[in-house]
């Protein structure tokens, strides 16, 4: 294995002019593939800087193939977000995710790939294994970083942002611009769609259903039906509404809380931090505090399963 950490950039051709930029991180090419999401307002590099520091670095260090995913128009992908965007979170799951797998398929044949995702993310993830339950058998296992459905916490700073600032404000925005100018106005790390918006507005909502707007799609009927891979659920304990614990605990539970294992980042429960939404991914500590904890659910099936065999449950902290 190289002592180097080699990145280069991928893409994947969509339908028209678009297509997906993945960055490609690896010392061991033949090393166990991962494959990496982000989550609304943002891009890939949640996951890797130009520094080389971030999740994804330190896996391709320790001998995994990782690919980070930037959706249709965010980050390396092209064309960018603008007016004329009209797609959202219904492609990303239906087109975006899979693309991406094809091209792992192409670079990797059918060997099992790592699912990881932040945030939104997740949902986006879970929705594609609802759609196409055939992907099952190809996702090793799954990872997932803060990710929520719905925001049903309630306290001062989710009032602020999303009740008046997502949910008031920026329809006015979106009206004016045609997208969420998000990286303009220093809201988010990458923009998004209308359509995008609109859709993860409508289900964030505290009593939505998980139900598609395009084709009226039913993602928590069809979730249940799936064989669900395991997954690895973590959220900070001072994560106050992106991923608060509690909604988080909720998507555990709307997924597959038998196969999955849930645990809050937090002095409390032995971590060096109380982690927020983003520090439990950019933190220069997680190198030493969690990310070995990432690494050893990636290798070792053993553990894996150890960490199964109590059904997720949450303790208040």
């Amino acid at each position: 294995m190289s002592k180097t950490t080699h990145a280069e950039s991928l893409f994947a051709r969509l339908k028209g002019p678009d297509r997906l930029h993945l960055r490609r991180f690896y010392r061991k090419p033949l090393g166990p593939p991962v494959l990496m999401l982000h989550g609304s307002i943002e891009n890939g590099k949640i996951y890797y800087s130009k520094s080389g520091k971030g999740l994804a670095p330190y896996l391709a260090k320790n001998g995994f193939d990782v690919y980070v995913g930037d959706l249709r128009g965010r980050g390396g992908s092209t064309p960018p977000i603008g007016r004329g965007s009209a797609y959202g979170q219904t492609e990303a799951i239906v087109e975006d995710i899979p693309a991406m797998m094809e091209l792992l398929l192409e670079m990797r044949g059918d060997t099992p790939v790592h699912w990881v995702a932040h945030s939104w993310g997740g949902v986006l993830m879970a929705s594609c294994l609802a759609r196409f339950p055939e992907l099952a058998h190809r996702v090793e296992s799954l990872i997932c970083f803060a990710a929520k459905r719905t925001i049903r916490v309630f306290n001062w700073e989710k009032f602020l942002i999303v009740d008046l600032l997502w949910n008031r404000i920026a329809p006015a925005v979106v009206a004016l611009c045609g997208y969420v100018p998000a990286r303009e106005i220093r809201f988010g790390s990458d923009n998004e769609t209308k359509k995008s918006y609109e859709q993860n507005r409508a289900w964030i909502a505290r009593e939505s259903r998980w139900i598609d707007c395009d084709d009226d799609f039913n993602y928590e009927r069809e979730v249940k039906k799936v064989k669900w891979p395991p997954t690895l659920h973590l959220a900070g304990s001072a994560d106050r509404f992106l991923g608060n614990p509690r909604d988080v605990y909720d998507f555990v539970k709307e997924t597959s809380r038998q196969g999955s294992h849930f645990r809050i980042l937090s002095r409390k429960t032995g971590h060096l931090h109380d982690y927020d939404h983003m520090s439990l991914l950019t933190h220069p500590d997680a190198e030493r505090d969690h990310f070995p904890m990432v690494l050893r659910w990636l290798k070792e099936k053993t553990y894996r399963k150890e960490l199964l065999k109590t059904p997720a449950v949450f303790s208040s902290i």
